[in-house]
């Protein structure tokens, strides 16, 4: 069995689909947590809808991404956790095709299908929707099983993770001090890494994702970067270095 935490904040139509998603194409009755960080008005309507298949974690104010990952995680009941995003659409039996090709010791990633281009050479590119309201769940199913092969190689460290959570926990989870969780997981993959996790990706399953759906004004834009650099100077800050990533393999590390 597999806890699945879901982290989500303003998009309740991209979580509809999120969980609609785990729960009709999951074989077993697995836990799913969804941690609402803030805005649980907005994401009402949806809650209720799947109330039966789901636990909720309400934050009452926003905490922030990786308060409210490791939130999550602490009320997970299964030692396998698997963390999503809740633009992530899941492929259909994701769970024992996940649990088939589990690894002590690893941080699996499944493989994900984006829309356009992407820095991950392993993603597969195939624009399969951009809307959630009229995604068609059934067809990308059908895309994931002609695609997915048994094949598992070392270069995760991109979300969805499949881990442990004894694991995680072992190695601090999510960095609070992070904002927005920018560069947050670059921390966190180099935890896993220097403390000898594999980083596995597979291709037996893959996940949507949406990437952005949102336009950003200027203004958001330039709000976007500058987290996204406080956070490359809080890491520096802490490990004394910028942390890095490689080209091809996705492995983070510190010169």
């Amino acid at each position: 069995m597999i806890s699945v935490i879901i982290p989500t904040y303003k998009s309740p139509y991209t979580l509809d689909l999120c969980l609609r998603s785990a729960i009709e194409g999951q074989q077993n009755n697995n836990q799913i947590i969804v941690v609402v960080d803030g805005f649980y008005d907005l994401n009402k309507e949806i809650l209720e809808k799947w109330a039966e298949h789901i636990d909720v974690l309400n934050m009452e104010e926003n905490v922030g991404l990786c308060r409210g990952t490791n939130l999550g995680v602490y009320n997970s009941q299964h030692d396998k956790i698997l963390i999503v995003n809740d633009d992530n659409v899941l492929p259909q039996f994701w769970d024992t095709r996940l649990e088939e090709i589990w690894v002590e010791g690893a941080v699996i990633s499944p493989n994900q299908i984006e829309p356009f281009s992407s820095i991950f050479k392993q993603f597969i590119i195939e624009n399969l929707g951009r809307d959630p309201k009229t995604f068609d769940l059934e067809a990308f199913w059908k895309f994931d099983q002609s695609i997915s092969q048994n094949k598992i190689e070392e270069c995760g460290s991109t979300l969805p993770i499949f881990m442990s959570k004894i694991d995680y926990i072992r190695i601090g989870g999510w960095d609070e001090n992070y904002e927005l969780g920018m560069v947050a997981d670059w921390d966190f993959f180099l935890k896993c890494t220097l403390s000898g996790l594999k980083m596995l990706r597979t291709w037996n399953c893959h996940f949507y994702h949406f990437v952005s759906l949102s336009t950003m004004t200027p203004d958001k834009e330039q709000q976007r970067k500058q987290s996204e650099q406080n956070g490359h100077e809080y890491a520096k800050y802490k490990w004394g270095s910028y942390i890095y990533s490689t080209q091809g393999t996705n492995h983070k590390f510190i010169s």
